[in-house]
């Protein structure tokens, strides 16, 4: 399992559009959580997109359940990905101690 943080950008969506996507798409982003596949979300600024940290198996698993979401499939919301970790050079801080 690894950590892969998704930025996405959504396209300025018309009120017909919210009233049509958002009663679908925020369930499925909640059932990902609810399946330990999303950590933790948030809004980026200005409700340009989202942030999400998700445990996933690879990258392009993350970006098979993306593209999955009602938003995802009608290429609304479109995610950069990538695969984070830790800091690896903090070992030499804790091995030197």
């Amino acid at each position: 399992m690894m950590k892969v943080m998704a930025i996405g950008t959504l396209k300025p969506l018309t009120p017909e559009q919210q009233r049509a996507y958002m009663p679908k798409e925020v369930p499925a982003t909640l059932q990902l959580y609810l399946d330990g596949k999303m950590e933790q979300f948030w809004l980026r600024d200005q409700a340009k997109g989202v942030i999400f940290l998700m445990n996933v198996d690879s990258v392009d698993e993350a970006n098979t359940l993306l593209k999955a979401l009602p938003l995802g499939r009608d290429n609304l919301l479109t995610f950069d990905l990538m695969q984070i970790g830790p800091l690896m050079p903090l070992r030499l801080l804790v091995n030197a101690a």
